[in-house]
């Protein structure tokens, strides 16, 4: 039987400029600069050249609606839209004077890892076939190197995409040209692979290169395990000889494709701060760094024009009505993109300043120790904004000290209290932890119970299940795979 019913329900719906205003408030500073520039390109309104005067720039940013409402001059729409209006993305700012000398952020540039691969396929004699075949597996390597994807999968993908038959053998064929290719171990299936694809181009005549193959090869589960006894014992090898093969080993590149300079097209990403922590006369110092974020405001030349409306008003043409009309949206939208600018750069100090106030003894030193547990509750209700908020700030945005640039994540931590009753950090007690393994007998590694006891003996009771999430966070792995000869 059905039912029906009338309910009520209060849905909280954000418009598209308060959307606009979070996306905003994520980025980081360098993809901040790419923003301004789209908006700029987008909207001839807004400008950046340098005013003549302060009371220009007053005038400028305080054109109302009111003053285009139905007010028109004669202009047609192309004058609008006139090229030379539309300012340039300037990189300017005013916090750095005319004579600094400028460093450029750098950029990559040069072939993709897929094209060196490609010019290598065709350097091969292949039919059209198998030139199909092989720029669809070149199209499904990795950044590290590896096909992702099974020949019989491969098979099927070109039936329903290209709509050409080819069988597993002759996908196998190509794949195995491909696998000839530089770097060694491209294209391969998995890393047992990768690792064998490469040692097959040393010389197998070298008893420590052939004995090397022979572990990748056969007891390739017992290597990765570090089950050295067992290797030993089926092989009938001396742990020196084990030892030189691991060597050999360890000199393979498990990733292929990290060595290509620009994997996949992917540039190299260039850490810009957001904010900039100076130390001058014992004080600390917080700024945005705003080098190369321009000084937006609303163009003279529009503003001019939208006050010479109010003295022609008599007379004007359809095409003129939509010139203004045209003007009008492009007014209101630049006057909500140079708030939401202020807004977001707001909210950065905010947020900023409050957790220097709160991690002000480490930021006066860099003593790690100092570093206080803090979560984004505590910052948010320093500044009374929401916990979103401060999560979103933290996210992708970098402050530079006089030592160093450290990620906004970095200063976030969980607490424990230890036997004294005091509140430390998680991050003091993962310092313990890597400093435990680096200092460890790799021969006689430490084991998860046995840091716990560290632990406890330096006044933090932890249970052994909490070292484990710890020493996973710090991507250690366990004991056993930490085993060295």
């Amino acid at each position: 039987m059905l039912k029906q019913r009338l309910q009520q329900k209060l849905l909280q719906r954000l418009s598209p400029q308060q959307i606009q205003m979070i996306k905003l408030l994520e980025i980081p500073t360098i993809e901040l600069e790419q923003r301004i520039k789209k908006e700029i390109e987008e909207n001839p309104v807004l400008d950046t050249t340098p005013q003549e005067s302060d009371q220009d720039s007053n005038k400028d940013d305080e054109v109302k609606e009111s003053d285009i409402g139905n007010d028109q001059e004669e202009f047609s729409l192309s004058d609008y839209m006139n090229d030379e209006d539309i300012p340039s993305y300037k990189l300017s700012s005013g916090n750095y004077s005319k004579d600094e000398k400028r460093a450029e952020i750098p950029f990559s540039v040069g072939d993709t890892f897929y094209d060196h691969l490609e010019a290598q396929l065709g350097l091969r004699r292949l039919t059209e076939k198998q030139q199909v075949i092989g720029k669809y597996i070149l199209g499904n390597i990795d950044e590290d190197g590896y096909l992702r994807r099974k020949p019989e999968n491969i098979v099927d993908d070109i039936a329903f995409t290209i709509n050409i038959s080819v069988t597993e053998d002759e996908v196998l064929d190509v794949l195995h040209i491909i696998q000839d290719f530089d770097p060694p171990g491209v294209a391969a299936l998995d890393l047992q692979e990768c690792l064998l694809l490469q040692i097959e181009r040393k010389d197998l005549d070298d008893p420590i290169v052939k004995l090397a193959r022979q572990i990748l090869k056969n007891f390739f589960n017992e290597f990765t395990k570090k089950h050295y006894e067992k290797i030993i014992t089926r092989l009938n090898i001396t742990e020196d000889q084990l030892r030189e093969a691991m060597e050999e080993i360890i000199k393979l590149n498990p990733k292929p494709g990290s060595s290509y300079s620009d994997p996949l097209n992917k540039t190299i990403q260039h850490i810009v701060p957001d904010f900039i922590v100076d130390s001058g006369n014992g004080e600390l110092q917080l700024s945005l760094n705003s080098r190369n974020v321009p000084d937006l405001h609303i163009s003279k030349r529009y503003a001019d024009m939208l006050e010479s409306y109010k003295s022609n008003k008599d007379g004007h043409s359809k095409a003129q009505k939509e010139a203004v009309s045209f003007v009008r949206q492009k007014l209101d939208s630049a006057k909500w993109f140079i708030d939401a600018i202020r807004q977001r750069q707001n909210t950065l100090m905010l947020t900023m300043q409050a957790i220097l106030e709160y991690q002000r003894a480490f930021f006066e030193d860099e003593d790690a120790v100092k570093l206080r547990p803090m979560i984004l509750k505590d910052i948010a209700e320093m500044t009374n904004l929401d916990i979103s908020t401060i999560s979103r700030v933290a996210n992708s945005k970098y402050v530079q000290t006089p030592y160093n640039i450290y990620p906004l994540k970095y200063f976030f931590s969980e607490s424990m209290t230890n036997e004294d009753g005091e509140e430390v950090s998680t991050r003091e007690i993962k310092k313990i932890l890597r400093e435990c393994v680096e200092n460890e007998d790799k021969k006689k590694p430490v084991t998860d119970e046995k840091l716990a006891t560290i632990l406890k003996e330096k006044g933090y009771r932890i249970a052994r299940r909490t070292v484990a999430k710890y020493r996973e966070q710090l991507n250690i792995p366990v004991a056993r795979l930490r085993k060295e000869l």
